[in-house]
C-alpha cells in the first residue's frame, strides 16, 4: 500500500484545526479524503478562499473567493446562474480557470459573454448532478445540467473531462464538489 509522501492542503487544514489525521487504507479512499493536483497550491491556506472557508459556502460563492476562478465567477453572474448554483443540492462542477477562458480567442469569448443564453448553456455544460468522487470519474460518461454528455477518464490523481486536465480536484463546498480544469468545455451543438 502506497501512502502520500507530502501533506496536502487538506491534511494541513485537518492538522491546523487540531483534528487527528487518519491514514486512508487505499489510494481510492485517499483520493476522496482531500483535494489533489498541482493547482491546489493556488488555494489560500487560510482566510477567504481557503479549503476550510469554501467547504462551508455554496459553490458559486466559494468560486468567487478563488482568484484563479474570477472569470468563471463573472460569467456565472452574467448568465444569471449564481442563485441556481448556490441553491442546488449535490452538484459536481468542472471549473475552468482564468487561463482556460483566456485561451479562447478574444472575439469568440466576447461574443459568448454577450449572449446570456449561449453563456448559460456553456456554463451548465460544466455541471452535473450528484457529488462525484474521483472514483466516479474513472471512464465515465456523465449527463450535464444542459442535457449534454461529458466523458471523464483517469485514475490516481490524473483525470480528464472531455480531454481537459483536472488541475485541482475533489474540492468540497457546501453543496458541490469542484474539479478545476485547464480548458473551457464546449457543448455539442
Amino acid at each position: 500500500m502506497k501512502m502520500r509522501q507530502t501533506i496536502g492542503a487538506g491534511a494541513a487544514l485537518v492538522l491546523g484545526l487540531g483534528l487527528t489525521a487518519v491514514s486512508a487504507p487505499t489510494a481510492s479512499a485517499a483520493l476522496a479524503a482531500e483535494p489533489f493536483g498541482d493547482a491546489c497550491s493556488a488555494v489560500p491556506q487560510s482566510g477567504a478562499g481557503s479549503l476550510g472557508e469554501i467547504a462551508n459556502q455554496p459553490v458559486a460563492t466559494a468560486a468567487s473567493n478563488l482568484p484563479f476562478l474570477s472569470t468563471l465567477t463573472s460569467a456565472v453572474q452574467t448568465a444569471g446562474l449564481t442563485d441556481t448554483l448556490n441553491n442546488a443540492q449535490a452538484l459536481t462542477v468542472f471549473a475552468p480557470t482564468n487561463d482556460a477562458f483566456a485561451a479562447i480567442p478574444k472575439e469568440q469569448l466576447d461574443k459568448l459573454l454577450a449572449d446570456k443564453d449561449a453563456l448559460a448553456k456553456v456554463l451548465k455544460y460544466h455541471v452535473v448532478e450528484g457529488e462525484k468522487t474521483p472514483d466516479d470519474l474513472q471512464n465515465a460518461t456523465l449527463t450535464t445540467l444542459d442535457g449534454g454528455k461529458v466523458t471523464t477518464d483517469g485514475s490516481d490523481y490524473n483525470y480528464t473531462v472531455n480531454g481537459s486536465k483536472v488541475t485541482c480536484g475533489d474540492v468540497p463546498t457546501a453543496n458541490a464538489t469542484v474539479y478545476v480544469i485547464d480548458s473551457v468545455l464546449v457543448p455539442n451543438p
